[in-house]
């Protein structure tokens, strides 16, 4: 099983792949994103977003700083307002 996971700032689309998890920096709280969550909106804080390839694998970690996440049915889209690096 695999999650669609496409991190896009207002000028470019950053990634699209298909990942394990990926976790978030939500404005209440991190939360964890696996295929077939159910529907979720959320803004997103400042920090960094957790990407897992594999299940067990180590997390690569992309800072972001705000924005805003949703969970649909192509799986999880994450638009930051600035991406660094």
């Amino acid at each position: 099983m695999a999650l669609h996971f496409e991190l896009v700032t207002p000028v470019k689309l950053i990634r699209s792949e298909e990942v394990h998890m990926v976790v978030v920096p939500g404005a209440e709280g991190e939360f964890g994103v696996l295929e077939g969550h159910a529907p979720f909106m959320s803004t997103i804080r400042d920090g960094a977003v957790q990407v897992y390839k594999t299940a067990g694998s180590a997390p690569e970690t992309i800072e972001v700083r705000g924005g805003f996440a949703e969970v649909g049915e192509n799986g999880l889209t994450v638009l930051a307002e600035h991406v660094e690096g």
